[in-house]
């Protein structure tokens, strides 16, 4: 793995990046938790390299991290959706010009607030193909994403049971939007799972079982969808 800039808008925007071993792979953008682009995000990054992709998660608090879950929603309530939005596009242009990326289609990866993001991101760029999204979090009440860009494409969603009460309900809307628009939903339950079940710097919630049966998942349906 190795720190970048990627280009976005003008902007040179801080990255990582990772290669597999073949030196070639479909390409994934990794979207990071409310607590910024830390440790765990990074070491993700590695993981999907070494199973064979060409993984890369940009910077979208420009530099910000924190382990304070007060500060990690002020942050998250701050992010301008449009501003992530662009970064996801610019990414994702910048995969697919990458000479080590073998497919025009690329996957997205997020988890908790970046769930959210992974879910829109389909909808913003035409080079995004499928999203995978962990647990997410969807607080942007205003934000109207163009379903119509879902057409053809993909998402897979991986739910805690211990968020039920307050996103269930905002998955199922976006999964029938997905729907209706020609896109395609998978929801997995991952029963007595707690929010952030596949974070293991989170040992208090994390679930091994439930979270490697969810990389698996996740892993098959990218390959699936963007080869």
């Amino acid at each position: 793995m190795r720190n970048i800039k990627v280009e976005i808008k003008g902007e040179q925007v801080d990255g990582v990046i990772a290669l597999p071993a073949s030196g070639s792979g479909l390409g994934v953008l990794v979207i990071q938790e409310w607590w910024g682009l830390v440790p765990h995000i990074q070491g993700l990054v590695q993981r999907l390299a070494a199973a064979g992709f060409v993984a890369l998660a940009v910077d979208h608090y420009r530099g910000v991290e924190t382990t304070e879950p007060d500060e990690a929603q002020k942050l998250m309530m701050g992010l301008q959706v449009s501003g992530a939005a662009a970064d996801l596009a610019g990414a994702a242009t910048y995969l697919v010009g990458r000479p080590e990326v073998t497919s025009t289609k690329i996957a997205v990866l997020g988890f908790c607030m970046g769930g959210g993001l992974a879910l829109l991101a389909p909808t913003v760029s035409d080079d995004i193909a499928c999203a995978a999204a962990f647990y997410p979090a969807m607080p942007w009440p205003d934000y109207a994403p163009d379903w119509a860009n879902y057409a053809g494409k993909a998402a897979l969603v991986h739910k805690a049971e211990s968020d039920e009460d307050w996103a269930g309900p905002k998955i199922t809307e976006y999964a029938t939007a997905i729907t209706a628009h020609g896109g395609k939903v998978q929801v997995f339950d991952y029963p007595g799972s707690e929010h952030a079940f596949f974070n293991d710097d989170r040992p208090e919630v994390y679930a091994p079982q439930q979270a490697e049966a969810a990389w698996e998942r996740s892993t098959a349906f990218f390959r699936a969808q963007c080869t």
